[in-house]
């Protein structure tokens, strides 16, 4: 049997984790949820919510793939031989798939903005932002060409395998990530009016304070650190067994947290400085954020920085969705990488040409009165990842014994305690309550 990649060092597995986390839900969805939520009141409870919820189950997902060091299907298999947890991996697989398929379209639409932002073109819709936008995602040819290209990149990292392509990647793109947030956030800080924005961010507005806020909040932390998938069991079968666990989870929720914070602190000064109200919604980074570059001085190079950045978070996310796939395919055959990859990375980018025309020739096309593009962010976030997540707890919570998570997460008796309460309880419940909320549409 051939030998199994590893990552190279603790730093390159933390920053591969944090980048599969840190992707369009911390840069893109985090500030239009806090913009339509309230600001502050939303993102102290997505903090509580990230640690006490979402954290629990990332630590459970890094025991379980780094005690088997196989892929996710191998692992459930030859930790609970003849029980059908390995479901749990086929699972993963097939919703990081559908996630890619469409998130690979996202990851499309941010190549059009960076592509006209580094030729000048950018600008040259007048000002018309929001019919730009339209243009690019109904153009069939345009939505399906800049697809297939984020597919190949993505495609070629992964075929480089975990030291030379995913490790590399990650570890150079995470710290370029926050080295341009950096410079985008003093730029926005710089702004008259800028207060305003810090204040929507950091001071509470109580009346926000109330079940649905809390709600949106607790989905948000769940799903932006990419549990529920097998992904994180994934990374962590490449790590040695000798690494502490529980520090490499919590660096990696500190560091999406940070970056979900970084990214509020570039938009809401600009948007408050210039005019503009936080609560826009999706259309905030692709609509209004441009319209505001461009009435800074040096904007359009700001603006190129910023689309730059966005497309490495949504990178090194859209790696570790393809790497489950390759992951299982491959087996204990790493030869067959770069061959699994390609066959992968074609299939996916195919399943996702109707989500990439869903806003232009097949808008007519609908599923649970959903676009094609929709219904699969719909049956991935709201079924598919609350389904494994709360499989992966109830595996980790229960079905491991005590003394197995003990020994795997190696810490003090009290944070092993508070984690193991978590993980039985509280993590299950919280995951309940997003799963009902999340097809309660469908009862309407």
């Amino acid at each position: 049997m051939s030998s199994r990649d590893q990552f190279t060092s603790k730093i390159g597995f933390i920053l591969a984790a944090a980048g599969s986390a840190i992707g369009l839900g911390a840069i893109w969805k985090f500030p239009y949820m806090a913009g339509t939520n309230g600001g502050s009141v939303f993102i102290l409870l997505f903090i509580l919510c990230t640690f006490f919820i979402g954290l629990p189950v990332l630590i459970a997902e890094f025991m379980i793939g780094r005690r088997g060091q196989k892929d996710a299907v191998t692992s459930f298999k030859e930790q609970a031989p003849g029980k059908p947890w390995y479901l749990i991996g086929w699972g993963g697989m097939i919703i990081a798939g559908l996630i890619l398929s469409f998130y690979s379209v996202v990851g499309g639409w941010i190549l059009s903005y960076l592509g006209r932002s580094i030729t000048f073109h950018l600008n040259s819709s007048n000002g018309n932002y929001a019919d730009l936008f339209s243009n690019i995602i109904s153009s069939p040819f345009e939505a399906v060409l800049v697809q297939g290209l984020f597919m190949l990149l993505t495609v070629v990292i992964v075929s480089a395998g975990i030291k030379g392509g995913i490790e590399k990647a990650s570890t150079w793109m995470m710290p370029l990530l926050f080295i341009f947030f950096i410079v985008l956030v003093i730029r926005s800080l710089t702004l008259d009016g800028a207060m305003e924005g810090i204040k929507f961010m950091f001071v509470p507005d109580w009346s926000y304070l109330n079940a649905e806020t809390f709600l949106k909040a607790l989905g948000q932390a769940f799903f932006s650190l990419s549990v529920g998938i097998a992904v994180m069991i994934t990374y962590a079968s490449y790590l040695s067994k000798s690494e502490k666990i529980g520090n490499s989870a919590i660096n990696v929720a500190s560091m999406n947290i940070i970056i979900s914070l970084l990214a509020g602190l570039v938009i809401f000064p600009a948007v408050f400085a210039l005019g503009y109200t936080p609560d826009q919604g999706p259309g905030l980074v692709f609509i209004i954020l441009p319209a505001v570059f461009e009435q800074l001085p040096l904007g359009g190079l700001f603006l190129t920085i910023f689309f730059v950045l966005l497309l490495f978070a949504t990178v090194t996310s859209s790696i570790s969705m393809l790497e489950i796939v390759v992951a299982i395919a491959i087996g204990d055959k790493p030869e067959k990488r770069k061959k699994i990859a390609w066959i992968g990375g074609i299939i996916i980018f195919i399943v996702g040409i109707p989500s990439a025309l869903s806003f232009g020739i097949l808008s007519d096309v609908k599923i649970l009165d959903r676009s094609i593009f929709d219904f699969v962010d719909f049956l991935t976030n709201s079924i598919g990842m609350p389904i494994g997540a709360l499989l992966i707890s109830i595996f980790a919570g229960y079905y491991y014994t005590k003394d197995i998570s003990r020994k795997e997460l190696a810490t003090s008796s009290l944070m092993f305690n508070i984690w193991y309460i978590l993980i039985r309880y509280v993590s299950p419940i919280a995951i309940l309550i997003i799963f009902i909320q999340g097809i309660l549409p469908l009862f309407k």
